[in-house]
């Protein structure tokens, strides 16, 4: 087994058992001594031993929002359910096809500049497969929001033709937007009004409440706060949104996501072609991959491993676009 590093104090490491499992997916690290050889020199060595899981989940006000969020889907016509473009499978919530039923589902893949082509069209063919129309977004610059908008409105007009059989004077259709934290949500929804009707800043759990907000004569949406699933769903999809600030940073160690991003890519661009440019990354750092762990490689490229300069390395993942992966 290709057994990992974690950089910690002996204290940390004293209150784990020996014999506790190792490996990339479990979330259990150990430093190699060839790998402290590799390192010699620096400032800071890593120390043998075991740790913690690699991310606790702790969802904070999502038990309420939840609540409230299911009591809401009874009053609106339209479902957008929003996802990362770099992690659709780990930023579909579970349940959300549970909720919504019958009812029109409009799937917004965000920050889709993000995205290599080939992974949108794959993605694209494989949810419209499946019964879902989707659009790829960048909420920041408005990219596919009109689009998005007019699908809104198509798919929400069965509920009007209704409303005139019955004598009724047609009304705004309502949309639901809601998707996991930091995910684009409430800058979707500026965009669409063109001012700044929802808070957004890019970091999760920004809106902590439900809030309409009118677009114009025709649509309303509801803002909803990032909805991550009760109960952790696995260590690889929490990394995942972990790797893309998709969690709260307050749920992860910098150092094993750091290593984790690390080996995702090197994984991702030797199973499937075109989706990373590892050669680009090698050349950045002056050093091959080969088959070191994520952590190894970080104890290498890196002049000191602590949390600031391994958030570093996840923060310039999470600013680029695949040209400059």
């Amino acid at each position: 087994m290709n057994t990992m590093l974690l950089f910690v104090s002996a204290g940390q490491v004293n209150a784990f058992s020996s014999n506790a499992r190792v490996g990339s997916r479990c979330g259990y690290r150990r430093v190699r001594p060839e790998v402290v050889a590799m390192a010699k020199g620096r400032d800071k060595l890593p120390e043998e031993g075991l740790v913690r899981p690699l991310i606790n989940w702790y969802p904070g006000h999502i038990a309420k929002a939840e609540k409230k969020l299911k009591e809401m889907l009874s009053v609106v016509d339209v479902v957008i359910e929003m996802r990362d473009c770099r992690i659709p499978r780990s930023t579909a919530h579970p349940l959300v096809e549970k909720w919504v039923g019958v009812k029109p589902r409009v799937v917004a893949m965000n920050r889709s500049d993000m995205a290599p082509e080939k992974a949108k069209v794959m993605w694209k063919r494989h949810l419209a497969d499946n019964g879902l129309n989707v659009f790829f977004t960048n909420a920041q610059k408005g990219e596919g929001v009109p689009q998005l908008r007019r699908a809104a409105l198509q798919a929400g007009a069965a509920m009007n033709e209704k409303r005139k059989k019955r004598g009724l004077l047609p009304r705004p259709v309502r949309c639901m937007v809601l998707g996991y934290p930091n995910v684009g949500k409430s800058a979707l929804i500026n965009r669409l009004v063109n001012k700044r009707a929802a808070k957004s800043e890019n970091r999760p759990g920004v809106t902590r409440g439900l809030q309409w907000v009118r677009i114009s004569k025709d649509i309303e949406l509801l803002d909803t706060p990032g909805i991550i699933p009760m109960k952790l769903v696995s260590q690889l999809t929490a990394s995942r949104l972990a790797v893309c600030d998709d969690i709260g940073e307050a749920s992860y160690d910098n150092q094993l996501v750091a290593a984790f991003l690390a080996e995702e890519l090197r994984s991702v661009s030797t199973r499937i072609n075109g989706f990373v440019d590892m050669e680009r990354i090698e050349e950045r750092y002056g050093v091959k991959f080969g088959e070191m762990a994520g952590d190894e490689y970080l104890v290498i490229v890196l002049p000191l491993v602590c949390e600031s300069s391994s958030r570093v390395v996840v923060e310039k993942f999470e600013q680029s676009s695949p040209g400059v992966v």
